[in-house]
Parts: C-alpha cells; sequence; structure tokens
C-alpha cells in the first residue's frame, strides 16, 4: 500500500509524529510550509496564532510537490490551536484536489487541549473514506520509546 504523511507543525511535535509513521510505514513525507516563515515565539505565538483561527485566516502555502492520486492510503497531521487544527492545515484542505473517497487516516498533537480538532478536521473531508484518527498529547515531551510505541500502535492498524 502506496502512504503519504503529510503533515504541518510549528514546535516539532507534528513532525515527531510523522517522522516514526514514515519509517513504520514506509511512507512518503511531506510538510505544510507557509510562505510566511517567520518564527514566533512566547506570548505573540499564541496570539498570532489564535487570531488566525477566531478569524478563519487561511495563510499562503508554499506549493506541494504531492501527487494526492498516486498514494492508497494518506495520512494527515496537524497541532491543535485554540481548538482547531492549525489553519496552515485548514488552508491545505481549502485548496488540495482529493481523488474522490480517498482513504484517509488524521491526526492531531496537543498539549491537553483537544477541543472538537479532530471532529472538524473530519467534517472538512466528509467526501473520503475516515480510517482512523489518533490525537498525541505532549509528543515532544514524552520518552522516545513512549512516543515511538503509542505511534507503532496506531499506524500496525493502518496497515490493514
Amino acid at each position: 500500500m502506496k502512504t503519504a504523511v503529510i503533515y504541518y507543525s510549528l514546535d516539532g511535535n507534528c513532525r515527531l509524529v510523522a517522522e516514526i509513521l514514515k519509517e513504520e510505514l514506509g511512507a512518503d513525507l511531506f510538510s505544510i510550509e507557509t510562505i510566511d516563515s517567520k518564527k514566533r515565539k512566547g506570548l505573540s505565538k499564541f496570539v498570532w496564532g489564535g487570531r488566525m483561527v477566531f478569524a478563519r485566516k487561511k495563510p499562503p502555502l508554499k506549493p506541494l510537490t504531492a501527487d494526492l492520486a498516486a498514494y492508497d492510503l494518506l495520512i494527515l497531521g496537524a497541532p491543535v490551536w485554540a481548538g482547531s487544527p492549525a489553519p496552515p492545515m485548514m488552508s491545505f484542505l481549502a485548496q488540495a484536489a482529493f481523488p474522490a473517497k480517498k482513504r484517509l487516516a488524521l491526526f492531531c498533537c496537543h498539549m491537553g487541549g483537544m477541543g472538537k480538532a479532530l471532529e472538524t478536521f473530519k467534517s472538512r473531508l466528509a467526501e473520503n473514506e475516515i480510517v482512523s484518527t489518533k490525537d498525541f498529547i505532549r509528543a515532544e515531551k514524552q520518552e522516545a520509546e513512549n512516543l515511538r510505541s503509542s505511534v507503532k500502535e496506531w499506524a500496525l492498524g493502518l496497515k490493514d
């Protein structure tokens, strides 16, 4: 089964999960990147991100070279911002041309405030077959083996 992992990661949590999925599934890996690459830290990061979520802004993205039709399974991952998938992922979903009834798996990374992120994610992809969802809490703060074990367990279920 040909698999691609497409993710957005601001602080590295989703990147860690995506890289483990790549290894476990032999997947191709694609990172969603915004055109505005300014690194925000501390409180300004939260204000900037929250403003984008509540204003429903979709930041412009750098082109993604993945041919979505070439994959049997797409795994999409995003951090949770203010109870929603991060706006760069929402930008990607708005502009990506998903083939009809594409098999998708979704994951979110968060620090404990999941909100309705997975429900929002799924609702934007209702025309497709969502085969699995998973949330990862404090991915970067977990011991490497605990995170790897959790991701590996989820990945095994995606191989079916």
